[in-house]
């Protein structure tokens, strides 16, 4: 009987161990799919016509990518959507992505659901690094402009100047213009957890040694393409 005991508790314990595995990898799993997102929404944009402009791309110190932010309203509107944060390092290279949130909402003549594609250049890395301090308010606590488009165009930009943040917007493959203001950028505490491993603050991840997954480097070649 005490052997009976024993092999039931053994089952039992594999079984749990199995299934906490198991949602270990489901949910890393998870945070793969985003940064794949993340590396097709930059593929697309790097592909249309008017993309962000080279010169922009090349004094920005950070980046944030939301695929499919979810902009829905009937006159007051709201923003629901989940990304990726990067800074540029000190060498140039790209750091690994910190997983974010962007929630908020604008009172204004708006009505229907739209799912676009959001794209927010940073010219100053700091404001991302901090970022795991407090929420930051898109419109309030940082400046943010509709980022000029054209890939080798510099007319009618001034991205060297008042602007701290550049938006862009796709929606079915087109720009769409969306206000950010009151929006809301926080860290994804969980899910930074569920693909690193170990609960890490933005600043860690940040300056960590390069990521050996697959997507994250597939991710930064994207991304360092776009010049």
């Amino acid at each position: 009987m005490k052997t009976m005991n024993f092999l039931k508790a053994g089952t039992a314990f594999l079984l749990c161990t199995g299934i906490l595995l198991s949602g270990t990898v489901n949910a890393q799993e998870k945070e793969q799919k985003k940064i794949e997102a993340a590396t097709t929404v930059l593929s697309d944009f790097s592909k249309m016509k008017e993309s962000i402009p080279s010169e922009l791309l090349a004094v920005t110190q950070g980046i944030i990518v939301v695929p499919k932010l979810i902009n829905a309203g009937f006159v007051v509107g709201g923003k629901r959507g989940k990304g990726l944060a990067m800074v540029k390092k000190a060498d140039g290279t790209w750091s690994n992505p910190v997983f974010v949130t962007i929630t908020g909402g604008s009172i204004g003549a708006q009505i229907g659901v739209q799912s676009v594609d959001l794209v927010l250049i940073f010219k100053n890395s700091k404001s991302l690094t901090e970022i795991n301090k407090s929420s930051f308010t898109l419109g309030g606590d940082l400046s943010v402009a509709a980022g000029p488009v054209g890939r080798n165009s510099t007319a009618n930009t001034d991205y060297k100047l008042e602007a701290e943040v550049y938006s862009y917007s796709r929606s079915k493959g087109l720009f769409a213009g969306i206000s950010l203001n009151g929006a809301s950028l926080a860290i994804d505490a969980a899910a930074n957890t569920d693909f690193y491993g170990s609960a890490m603050s933005a600043n860690t991840i940040f300056k960590a040694s390069a990521s050996s997954s697959a997507e994250v480097k597939q991710l930064k070649s994207t991304l360092v393409s776009m010049k």
